[in-house]
């Protein structure tokens, strides 16, 4: 038996729950842009050292992005860019949209985290 086989980019995927698919539709019509798309990914940074990065993005999908679709309950297209470096570290995550007393907005479930903050904008692998 050899090595375990190191995925490849075809094999790393994000999921997007249906919380967050109602919730990015809800933005882009506030917005008014509704052929806009949200881009997930990460950058270095934070108190834990990598921070997650989530933001509108209006225009093309950039050349090497992987694009998600999906259409929200009332049939808006929804569209989640994210290009192929956030993609390792984002691999198997779910984007969620939580909303309680305390907090609302989009929230990562990322089982590569192997310590994050406190604020949960940040994390370790």
């Amino acid at each position: 038996m050899g090595p375990p086989e190191k995925p490849t980019p075809a094999t790393l995927s994000i999921s997007v729950a249906t919380s967050a698919i109602e919730a990015i539709a809800t933005h882009l019509k506030k917005r008014g842009t509704p052929d806009a798309s949200l881009r997930v990914g990460i950058r270095g940074g934070g108190c834990s050292g990598f921070s997650y990065v989530i933001e509108f993005h209006d225009g093309a999908p950039r050349g090497r992005d992987n694009v998600y679709r999906f259409n929200a309950a009332d049939g808006t297209a929804v569209q989640v860019l994210c290009d192929p470096k956030s993609l390792v570290y984002l691999n198997g995550a779910t984007l969620e949209f939580e909303k309680t007393l305390m907090r609302q907005g989009f929230k990562w479930t990322n089982p590569q985290e192997k310590s994050n903050c406190g604020c949960g904008t940040s994390f370790s692998v």
